[in-house]
């Protein structure tokens, strides 16, 4: 769309579409690998959320979003949003500040507790320095004075969809992963433990009072169970889950990875 028209906002920072986030974004997908056959999120339509009180400002948000090949839900109070299922797209939200009822401040507040993976762009009809930085500090992807620019607006939008696609990407992984650590039997979670954090096949042995080859067929298990492509992969993966060091017997000490 022409770039000089506005959807309710111009902003001082006209030519500058908010990109701060986005090299942190692209360097956590990178560092979570690859998704072991796990939902694409990037070939899913994201959904973009609007609150506003105010009609015209729904309608032409809604075109705006709809432009870019996104899919648009407009809600006029919080309350409605909130009765609205959490979805599990990649998704954000652009909400006015001053809303009747439970206020823009408020439910940033919900969300951050019940829908971590959806990033929100503030929108205001006054330049509140006190409400921008409560916003900001509250983890808020921009807040845009009316009226804004479209592309200021689409910058802010684009980042926040990135996020929320690696969080959801993020949040996948654990619940695959923690799937196949499910799998395990008792001895194999002891098995994977001990290896991961810096025994040898033989002296987990001896911690757990089996043979060195018993060790290593459990560990063979493990490794298939887990679908760890190699020995720092699954140390990874113990990472990710939150694996504790474990308890030698002979020291009775947290080993030191």
């Amino acid at each position: 769309m022409n770039a000089q028209r506005t959807s309710g906002i111009e902003s001082p920072d006209k030519g500058n579409a908010i990109r701060k986030g986005q090299e942190w974004a692209m360097g956590q997908a990178s560092a979570f690998g690859d998704n072991r056959g796990l939902p694409n999120n990037s070939k899913i339509t994201p959904i973009v959320f609007v609150v506003d009180d105010d009609l015209s400002v729904r309608k032409s948000l809604e075109l705006l979003i709809r432009s870019e090949g996104w899919r648009p839900e407009t809600f006029s109070f919080a309350q409605e949003f909130l009765a609205r299922p959490r979805v599990n797209v990649p998704s954000c939200l652009v909400l006015d500040v001053a809303l009747p009822g439970l206020n823009g401040l408020e439910l940033q507040k919900r969300i951050a507790k019940e829908r971590t993976e959806m990033p929100i762009i503030f929108v205001n009809s006054y330049g509140d320095v006190p409400t921008t930085v409560q916003a900001m500090k509250a983890g808020a992807v921009e807040v845009l004075t009316k009226p804004f620019s479209d592309d200021a607006l689409l910058g802010a939008i684009r980042e926040s969809l990135e996020r929320s696609r690696v969080t959801l990407d993020w949040e996948m992984e654990i619940r695959e992963l923690q799937s196949c650590y499910t799998s395990l039997t008792h001895r194999e979670r002891q098995v994977m433990a001990f290896v991961v954090f810096g025994l040898l096949n033989k002296q987990a042995g001896f911690e757990l009072g089996i043979s060195e080859i018993t060790v290593k067929a459990h560990r063979g298990r493990v490794m298939r169970k887990m679908k760890a492509k190699s020995f720092a992969d699954l140390v990874r993966m113990a990472g990710r889950l939150g694996l504790e060091h474990p308890m030698t017997t002979s020291s009775l000490q947290p080993l030191v990875a």
